[in-house]
């Protein structure tokens, strides 16, 4: 552990804003229908994605003195938050990440979340306080541990110039299922460990965009410990392929909820009624539901294409979801 900080929800200075421009048409090289090794357009924030909290020497620092949008409303009953670095043993090194959780004695379930392809960085590093402030011990990891420490970009990255896409494309393709399945084992392990954690509650997995599924093979993974997992805008959840995530709900035992993005849905239809199908085969309680006017990246702050409104219901999705099941 490298250093703890202490958060008081509600009083916490806002995210800035930033103008959106139109969204730029997704860069996809050579795109093969059902390929999940290509980092194409439904792992990625369309166009430019700004967070103007990000820098590699305000990253700790920036991320306790600012940046988490928290509404007033929902904030005032939540408790204060202790935020610590953590290295993460795996089986491939050290993983940098950030835990969170409530402040004071008391035990709560946890909750790991995947990031999307740009990696840990302030703007998770926040979900990871305002989901802890909710009654739980969460672990927000750099996915990318085995090439860079986090943050992997810094401030503006824009999807549409090569020389940024070069900065995360390797790293995401590495990222391969066999990969991630061992990767999954090690961050449930380390959340059980924690005092924090009550083991005798069922965990929680949530993840975006490319984080979608490694959310499935985590709650796949470790079906006896994750009793909830949440996919929003998940990339390449459905494909031709034998590894292909959506193969692997009939050995989950969690209720699933899959937040699916508008032009995601218009690009690939089919998807969502295949999810739906295997749900049903594995005799699972799951939602799939397409989210109108919200496109890829909708739930990230900071993306080009973040919605507000859209956001903040599927985070009352999210919510209720880890209620009925972990708590």
């Amino acid at each position: 552990m490298v250093s703890a900080r202490f958060f008081t929800p509600g009083l916490i200075a806002p995210l800035l804003r930033i103008d959106k421009p139109a969204p730029l048409p997704p860069y996809c090289p050579e795109r093969k229908t059902g390929d999940s090794n290509r980092m194409c357009d439904e792992f990625i924030h369309q166009g430019l994605t700004h967070d103007p909290t990000v820098s590699r020497r305000t990253f700790g620092l920036g991320a306790a003195a600012a940046a988490v949008a928290l509404h007033a409303p929902a904030a005032t009953a939540q408790a204060k938050v202790v935020e610590t670095d953590v290295n993460v043993p795996m089986a491939s090194g050290v993983s940098d990440s950030a835990l969170f959780y409530p402040e004071g004695k008391g035990s709560w379930p946890a909750v790991l979340v995947w990031t999307d392809i740009l990696g840990l960085r302030p703007v998770f590093r926040e979900m990871g306080q305002r989901l802890a402030a909710q009654g739980y011990v969460v672990l927000v990891p750099n996915p990318f541990y085995r090439n860079a420490k986090a943050p992997v970009v810094d401030g503006t990255f824009d999807f549409s110039k090569p020389e940024d896409r070069a900065k995360v494309m390797p790293m995401a393709a590495a990222l391969t299922a066999d990969a991630s399945i061992g990767d999954a084992r090690s961050y449930v392990a380390f959340l059980d460990a924690q005092p924090q954690t009550d083991k005798k509650k069922k965990m929680g997995v949530q993840g975006y965009c490319m984080g979608g599924p490694l959310t499935f093979r985590t709650a796949a993974t470790a079906p006896n410990r994750v009793g909830a997992a949440a996919t929003f805008h998940g990339g390449g959840l459905v494909t031709d392929k034998p590894d292909s995530p959506h193969l692997l709900i009939s050995k989950m035992k969690a209720e699933v909820l899959c937040a699916v993005a508008d032009n995601d849905d218009k690009r690939d239809s089919a998807a969502k009624d295949t999810l739906k199908a295997a749900f049903t085969a594995a005799h699972l309680t799951a939602t799939v539901e397409v989210y109108d006017g919200c496109n890829h990246g909708w739930t990230v702050r900071g993306s080009q294409v973040y919605n507000e409104a859209g956001a903040e219901r599927a985070w009352a999705e999210l919510l209720a979801l880890y209620k009925r099941n972990l708590t």
